[in-house]
């Protein structure tokens, strides 16, 4: 297989160890694109640290783009950081959609969580609970539940079985606690005449104990940490966050640059080793 284009992230977070560490571990071919060292020093918020991360992006970018490379794999940046070096955008999922042409959330891309005990995709990233729930549309539900019913299917070789969470506790039981799930029930069905195997809006507190036991194969959630609490306190060392709708395979860690413990030399490595891992196994599949 071609090499995976591995970005280090933000310089002054543990993304240039945890990479080190990880190929140390594997046996995965590679190329690494970032600064290995921190202008400033560790765990600093910094334009130079973020312009370092965004270039590394790019690079690696290129290298996909050349054929030099195949999936891209990617360590933590700082939010702060690379919007002091002046983007735009609040991390990679909304970077590399706009790089590639990808306008509309849900539609064209989307946040999607893969680990051996769940599946997940999000309808809603990074906003404010009050914000999400407004944002509840039933054309969105469809597009989302059918984009990730196609990703799933390059991904496993198989139609999913996809349960779609409902928004308020018990599904709103019969609209006393909300009524957001007439319009989740709206997208639902609209995913469903499009030929996707979806249910819902069924009560989260039960749907992910379900996925998790094989009654389906991925959650569509309504909210950020609807969706990722489950993930992470089930699998947090092998979950990788994955931006479908890309023309390419792009996969990272579920999680931050952890300046707190920066240069200290005792990041774990596990979950880089395990995004590694699994972008190789999956890169072939998104290759022309």
């Amino acid at each position: 297989m071609k090499p995976l284009a591995i970005t280090l992230g933000d310089p002054a977070g543990v993304g240039p160890e945890v990479v080190e560490k990880a190929l140390a571990e594997v046996n995965v071919p590679a190329r690494t694109f970032g600064a290995k060292e921190p202008r400033g020093g560790y765990g600093v918020v910094s334009a130079e640290n973020g312009r370092a991360a965004l270039d590394a992006i790019d690079q690696a970018l290129d290298a996909i783009k050349r054929g030099e490379c195949s999936a891209l794999v990617n360590a933590p940046i700082h939010k702060q950081s690379i919007a002091l070096a002046g983007c735009k955008f609040p991390g990679h999922t909304e970077l590399l959609a706009s790089k590639a042409g990808r306008k509309r959330y849900a539609h064209d891309y989307a946040m999607y969580f893969d680990s051996p005990s769940l599946r997940v995709a999000l309808l809603t990233v990074h906003e404010p609970l009050w914000s999400a729930i407004r944002r509840v549309n039933g054309e969105d539900i469809a597009a989302l539940t059918k984009l990730t019913a196609r990703e799933y299917a390059r991904l496993y070789g198989s139609q999913p079985r996809i349960g779609v969470a409902a928004m308020n506790p018990h599904a709103g039981e019969g609209g006393k606690f909300g009524d957001e799930e007439e319009e989740i029930l709206r997208g639902v069905q609209l995913a469903q005449r499009a030929g996707v195997d979806a249910s819902g809006p069924l009560p989260a507190d039960t749907l992910f104990l379900a996925a998790r036991e094989g009654k389906y194969d991925v959650v569509v959630a309504m909210y950020h940490d609807q969706g990722l609490i489950p993930v992470k306190t089930l699998d947090f060392a092998r979950s990788v966050n994955v931006t479908i709708g890309l023309p390419y395979l792009r996969v990272s860690v579920d999680h931050g640059t952890a300046f707190d413990i920066a240069g200290k030399g005792i990041a774990d490595a596990a979950p880089m080793r395990y995004a590694i891992e699994w972008a190789a196994k999956h890169a072939e599949k998104f290759t022309s």
